[in-house]
């Protein structure tokens, strides 16, 4: 007799659960809580979803109870409070968004409100966040330039970037790390990513690395940073960072953090990821998107220029690129001084150690990037 376990027959009684936990498994509470959710809300996401209620549609009701949160008490006089809950709310709509395609009005929208959520939390911030447009083929790198307080001299700054999906945002919590640390920090999307994707239509294209040479650019021209440039990379934004600081030798301290020599590996080993691809490309085709995402490899040429400072972060059972391939990526790096950090529990981004994670990476941007002399103004 063959058995059935209770929550198989749940899931047949409640069709919505299979959504409801691939949505879980894409959105654990360690990478929601370590990207900024607040934990109350993380857990009645996962509720509601196992209730039935749509992914976005919970996301959004929370993100919306936040932001009257964050207003009532901005009314009341208490801005600290209100940032806090800015925060909480941008961190809502930016998880529940996921699922949703890039022509969905609800996702179009919930997109607007992570941002002027976020945005609104930053003009509470001392000193205030800076919403800013990089020029760049016809479009525009849009980002979040965050300088810490009572700077003496300007800063050195970190680029901070994302994956296949690019929220920058999800990325504050680890800014604010650097913040305090007295370094500056630009949370930007790259081509096929967040906002620049999303609003400015811009996708990644053959050589994502002159986009962020074209950051450098921006921020060599900023009087409020110095010209102490690193990058951090997380998830596919760990390879993004490692072929800019490759390409390009003004990148002074290069971090990655789950990232690989080839992210193609991900929906070659799951082909449904494929659908990411067609958006950060803006490809219709499935194979023409593979085809693109395999020509973006860090090779033995390129990794031989990639000489700056190196800190790789990777976890030992991550699935979505594994450990291997972002060890690859370290021992062939020609960098003379690189650290490699790894978790033999540790989830993919090490999100289920957020706390250890920043403090190793905003300790050695501070070495690294304080210890050079300023070459490139």
């Amino acid at each position: 007799m063959t058995s059935t376990r209770a929550d198989d027959t749940a899931d047949e009684v409640k069709p919505w659960m299979a959504e409801a936990r691939a949505h879980q498994r894409a959105m654990p509470l360690p990478r929601l809580l370590g990207n900024g959710m607040d934990y109350p809300d993380a857990v009645e996401l996962h509720s509601l979803a196992e209730q039935g209620v749509p992914w976005a549609d919970a996301a959004e009701q929370l993100g919306d109870r936040n932001r009257d949160r964050a207003k009532r008490a901005l009314t009341d006089g208490h801005t600290h409070t209100a940032h806090q809950w800015y925060l909480f709310a941008s961190a809502c709509y930016r998880a529940g968004q996921v699922p949703l395609a890039d022509t969905d009005t609800q996702k179009r929208r919930m997109y607007r409100k992570l941002i002027d959520t976020f945005g609104a939390a930053g003009r509470l911030a001392t000193p205030r966040w800076e919403h800013v447009q990089i020029p760049f083929e016809g479009s525009a790198l849009a980002g979040w330039l965050l300088v810490p307080p009572n700077v003496i001299e300007p800063p050195p700054v970190v680029i901070v970037t994302g994956g296949f999906d690019g929220w920058r945002e999800e990325y504050a919590k680890g800014a604010e790390q650097l913040l305090v640390r007295g370094l500056a920090c630009l949370l930007v999307d790259g081509p096929g990513q967040g906002e620049t994707r999303i609003f400015g239509k811009l996708h990644m294209g053959v050589n994502p690395a002159a986009a962020f040479s074209f950051v450098v650019d921006y921020l060599l021209a900023d009087p409020r940073v110095s010209d102490q440039i690193g990058m951090w990379g997380n998830s596919m934004g760990g390879y993004l960072a490692a072929a800019t600081a490759a390409a390009d030798p003004r990148i002074g301290a290069c971090c990655v953090n789950g990232g690989t020599v080839r992210p193609v590996e991900l929906p070659e080993r799951y082909p449904r990821f494929v659908t990411k691809l067609q958006a950060l490309y803006g490809i219709d085709d499935p194979d023409e998107a593979m085809r693109a995402m395999d020509d973006a490899t860090i090779g033995p040429t390129e990794l031989e220029r990639l000489r700056c400072p190196l800190l790789v972060l990777h976890g030992t059972p991550d699935q979505v690129f594994l450990v291997e391939n972002a060890r690859a990526l370290y021992d062939a790096a020609a960098s003379v001084d690189k650290t490699w950090r790894e978790w033999p529990d540790g989830d993919h981004c090490i999100y289920n150690h957020t706390a250890e994670k920043h403090a190793i990476i905003g300790d050695w941007f501070t070495v690294k990037l304080r210890q050079h002399t300023p070459t490139h103004r």
